[in-house]
This record gives C-alpha cells, structure tokens and sequence, in this order.
C-alpha cells in the first residue's frame, strides 16, 4: 500500500515575457490554437506533466535507461547547465533551464520554465521540478521527485519518493477527478517505473562513443504521480547541433512514441493526438564526463505547426571525483 507523503525539490521558476495575441493571427488561427492546447501544454518546459511525455517529459520525453557497463573502471562525473526554448509555428511559447549533476554515487536533476508569449494568454503558468537519486554500477535509480506548476491562482503539486524503482510514498494535488472511463492506476502500475525526469538520463552501456544508435531502441516505463505510460524510441539519424553558448558536435536523432498504461480517459482528444504521432523527434546530446546523453532538440507536429523545444545554451564539464557541486 502506497503512503501519501512529500519529498524536498528545488529550483525557482524564471520570470514571464512579452504576451503574443492571438487575435492578431485572425479568428481561425485563436480557434485552432485553443484545440491545440492539450498538445502545445506538452511543450511548456514545466516538467511533470502527463502531456509533457510528449516533451520533457517529457519531455518531457524520451529517453529510457540502459544497463550501467559492470566493467567501467571508474565512475562517471559531470555537470550540464542548459537553457531551452519552445515555439509552435516559430512563435515562442515557453522558456526554461535544467542544471545535472552526476557523480560516482548520485545525481541530481532540477528545471524550471514558464509559458510565453502566444500560450501565456490561455495558460499563464511556471513551474520547478527537480529529482534525485543514486547511481548504481552507472545507471541513476531515483529517490524522489517533486514537481510544482503554478496557473494563476491554481497550484498543482506532485511528490514521489521511489526505491528501487518502485513507488513508496506520493502525493497529488489536487488528485485526478473521479471520471468512470478513466483507466485506473493500480499498485503494479507503480512498480518498476522511472519519474519523468530520471527517464531523460539516458545511461548508454558499453565503451565506445555514446553517440550512436544504441542510445535509441528501448522504452521506459514512467509514473508522473497521476499517469502511467511508456516511452519508446528508435534510430533514426546523427546530426550535427550547435548551441548559441556550449555544446556544437554530433547528437543522435531518435524517433520517439508514447503508450499511455493507467489514469488516462481514452477518449481525450490530446491523448488520441500522442498515442496516433509518429512523427515526434528528440536529438539526444552527452554530458561532458559522463555517458549519460540528454534532450539537446525536441520536435513534433501539431495542429498548427511543429511544436520545438531547442536548447539555446548546453554548456556541460567533467566533474572531478566526489567533488559534484549542490545544485541551488
């Protein structure tokens, strides 16, 4: 039996900007945009969300785990600090950060973002979230996890703690309304699960350069604190990427799909939306001292345009052995 409790997060949300009317693009395109919104919410930069599998989720996204490499002779140490934008149609909609720390005995994730421009006028919000977790021969395995997204006066908070990729203690607020066509989440439904943002640290095995179509080619199971679901990717390509401020080098392009499990209603148009995309992308890029790759790009199509989350900023350095910086 699953306890509600809480787990300590960090991180503080980033300051809105310049609202985009949509009433300047005509009628149809505010009609079209407010059915987009289930999809474009995935696109937020505010972690944690169900949609945001779709993104950083997540993203909001993408990425599973591989086995830790049992003969790696030491442990992997390194630090990412990255800055990311989201657009639709190449009309900001969302703009966020996320630090990574990893050491030979644990890691920790934390991001903030808020919504801008076109989607600030529906859906004004900014959130933090943040995870941590041990490292295991190489491999994260999360602790706790906490999530918060502020929406005007509305507030929706998430906190997990996990071991060994089980659910022990949660809490939701508010919690899932009582809907019948609802798929229930059992107690199996929490077990052997990553939360959203340890499922975008993607260990990949071996010792040979990271960046190759091994990092793709798996799933990973995923309970947000509401919604169970699958990610899955495949190869596709390598690209060469380059950031405004950090990391210019190859990035390994990964088809990515999402297979809702528990807590979702079937006949939702957004869900509909993702479960039937199969044109969504991730390009996944390395932390510096470390094989751990992580969402550099991210790109799906959506009613009104491709939605694209783009790191502006990427900028990631070997950590010397137990000596990783507490992220603030």
């Amino acid at each position: 039996m699953v306890r509600k409790t809480s787990v300590k997060h960090a991180m503080a949300a980033q300051t809105t900007e310049t609202t985009y009317s949509p009433t300047k693009q005509g009628p149809r395109f505010a009609s079209r945009f407010e059915e987009a919104l289930p999809v474009l919410v995935s696109l937020n930069l505010l972690p944690g969300r169900a949609g945001a599998a779709a993104f950083f989720a997540a993203v909001f996204v993408t990425a599973g785990l591989f086995a830790a490499d049992a003969m790696r002779p030491a442990a992997a140490q390194g630090r990412l600090e990255a800055e990311y934008t989201a657009s639709v149609s190449g009309i900001p909609i969302g703009h966020g950060n996320w630090i990574i720390e990893i050491d030979g005995n644990q890691y920790t994730a934390a991001a903030s973002g808020t919504t801008t421009g076109l989607i600030k006028f529906f859906t004004g919000a900014h959130g933090t979230g943040a995870a941590h977790g041990s490292m295991n021969a190489g491999q994260p395995v999360p602790t706790s996890y906490g999530q918060t997204i502020v929406y005007g006066s509305k507030i929706d908070d998430v906190r997990m703690a996990l071991s060994g990729g089980n659910v022990t203690d949660y809490s939701v607020d508010p919690p899932l309304p009582p809907i019948p066509d609802r798929i229930p989440v059992t107690d199996a439904d929490r077990r052997g699960v990553f939360d959203p943002m340890t499922s975008m640290l993607n260990r990949v095995a071996g010792s040979g350069d990271p960046v190759s179509p091994e990092a793709c080619n798996r799933k990973v199971s995923v309970f947000d604190g509401r919604v169970r679901y699958d990610l899955s990717s495949e190869f596709k390509r390598i690209d060469t990427v380059k950031a405004d401020r950090g990391y210019e080098g190859p990035a390994v392009v990964c088809a990515v799909y999402f297979t809702p499990i528990a807590g979702y209603v079937p006949d939702r148009p957004a869900i509909k939306y993702l479960v039937t995309l199969r044109d969504a992308e991730v390009w996944l890029a390395p932390i510096t001292g470390t094989r751990v790759l992580v969402p550099f790009r991210f790109s799906m199509p959506t009613p009104i345009g491709t939605g694209l989350l783009q790191a502006t900023s990427f900028v990631s350095v070997p950590q010397p052995p137990h000596q990783a910086l507490k992220t603030q």
